[in-house]
């Protein structure tokens, strides 16, 4: 995978692949507050890629939400990858499965965020 810019800021990493911000926590983070990640902001997708995570707690679900809304008004979108199953239950219980993808991988993540959206309404044909 190419990347064209990484940063290590707080304590987590970001990458920068084409529109998208991939944001991998390197431990448990309870802010994902991230200029990157905001309006005017260059890219326009996230991936937060958990592969070296396996816990977060009920304080990170604020932070997972304040970032999807900060995501959604610059009309991005986001998904997570590689969650852990603890991880997954969490967003379960929270129903943030619902609210953005959560993948296996980071390059099904990176499909689901750049992903053309469907069609509305039926087709002629």
């Amino acid at each position: 995978m190419h990347t064209e810019g990484r940063a290590s800021l707080r304590a987590s990493d970001i990458e920068v692949e084409g529109e998208t911000i991939i944001v991998t926590p390197n431990k448990y983070s309870q802010e994902l507050d991230y200029p990157e990640i905001g309006p005017g902001a260059p890219a326009r997708n996230v991936v937060v890629d958990f592969r070296r995570t396996d816990y977060f707690g009920s304080i990170a679900l604020g932070a997972f939400l304040r970032l999807w809304e900060r995501v959604r008004r610059g009309n991005r979108r986001m998904a997570f990858c590689n969650v852990s199953g603890h991880e997954r239950e969490m967003l379960r219980m929270a129903s943030f499965d619902a609210l953005w993808p959560v993948c296996s991988s980071r390059e099904e993540a990176l499909a689901a965020v750049t992903a053309e959206p469907p069609e509305a309404g039926p087709r002629a044909g």
